[in-house]
């Protein structure tokens, strides 16, 4: 009898505990933030969720929104889909207002079905898998990114201003790599190159020599790859040691700091496709301004589109009076709000309207825009 008055009085504890935690939660506007915050793919994934952490002591310094202060709900999926609907488990379970993220294509692709049986908004930073909008099943789901197809374009663009007739497109399998490379494919072939080699690699690998005595003998003149820094840094040092001196031209997942710290003097000459120039904005220098002063180091790779993502939820909240699926969407698609990107809104498929995609090359050890 003693024993089951306890175990009654377990489980009663934990129903009000949960009621208790639940409605503190409601006292709160929560940020759900999920993405890779460890793993190979953290250097995009960590500075996402510090921008957002950024932004929300910035409201909550100025009085939070809707009377509310703004918490961010932080959940890892290293960029894995099989992590990604864990994390979106959590953040739902958790009744998260609004959420900023995922990181990779992958992970938002397995995650998406999930916010949009919710009805949640989502908005992400980096996620650029064309398939992710214009399938027309994620309603709910917007970036203030552009597209893989978009990148792709600006790649074989740039291909063609280097002469490039035949060209070598390698993936990593994944997501977004594999978009990016099946779009390359098609717009080189519509620029009238041939694809001389179209093949996926094994991510994570160390020696890459099989594929890479694939391009040579393949007469490729240029090497295109979709994917991210740890396996582009690999395949150009390789390449560079066995003496292929072809171009070598990749996505916005090649473009950072750590691509240049682990290619080290084999990343001189690199082209990446990257978001276009925004350093005239006027929220540009004062966004980095403030996350230097937080954080005490630079900005990564999608910080301006994860202040933009941030900011444009937030807004949207705002100038809707709650946190309503429906009233906040119409905003995002109908008015305008000032970000590093710019002014921006969002079109009917979900994607910012006025971001784009410009091509750079490693220059004296740094990115500069291609000329």
């Amino acid at each position: 009898m003693g024993s089951q008055f306890l175990k009654i009085f377990a489980i009663a504890g934990l129903v009000l505990g949960m009621s208790f935690s639940n409605a503190m939660a409601k006292e709160n506007f929560i940020i759900g933030v999920p993405g890779a915050h460890s793993g190979d793919n953290a250097s995009y994934g960590v500075t996402s969720l510090k921008t957002a952490q950024l932004v929300a002591k910035l409201y909550n310094q100025k009085g939070g929104v809707l009377g509310k202060e703004i918490v961010v709900q932080s959940e890892d999926d290293q960029c894995k889909p099989e992590l990604a609907t864990n994390a979106a488990s959590k953040l739902l379970s958790s009744e998260a207002d609004v959420i900023m993220g995922h990181t990779c294509s992958g992970a938002t692709k397995a995650a998406l079905p999930m916010y949009t049986s919710a009805h949640k908004v989502i908005i992400s930073p980096s996620a650029t898998s064309p398939q992710l909008t214009q399938s027309g099943d994620n309603p709910t789901f917007f970036r203030s990114i552009a597209s893989d197809d978009m990148q792709a374009k600006a790649t074989i663009e740039q291909a063609e201003k280097l002469g490039v007739k035949k060209v070598a497109i390698l993936h990593d399998k994944a997501e977004y790599g594999r978009g990016y490379a099946e779009h390359a494919r098609n717009f080189a072939e519509k620029a009238g190159m041939e694809v001389v080699l179209f093949e996926g690699i094994t991510a994570g690998a160390v020696d890459y020599s099989a594929i890479i005595q694939k391009v040579r003998s393949s007469g490729a003149q240029a090497l295109i790859f979709g994917g991210y820094q740890p396996e582009a840094s690999k395949l150009v040092t390789q390449m560079r040691k066995k003496k292929i001196d072809i171009p070598f031209l990749s996505d916005d997942g090649v473009k950072n700091e750590h691509f240049l710290r682990l290619a080290g003097k084999f990343a001189e000459g690199v082209y990446a496709a990257g978001p276009k120039d925004i350093s005239k904005n006027p929220m540009y220098q004062e966004a980095r301004d403030q996350y230097r002063a937080e954080y005490n180091e630079d900005p990564g790779a999608y910080f301006d589109q994860a202040y933009a993502a941030t900011v444009a939820l937030l807004n949207a909240v705002e100038k809707a009076g709650s946190a309503d699926t429906d009233k906040v969407m119409s905003v995002l698609r109908t008015e305008y709000v000032e970000t590093p990107l710019g002014k921006i809104r969002f079109n009917e498929y979900g994607e910012a309207e006025g971001v784009g995609f410009a091509i750079y090359q490693v220059v004296d050890g740094e990115f500069v825009e291609a000329q």
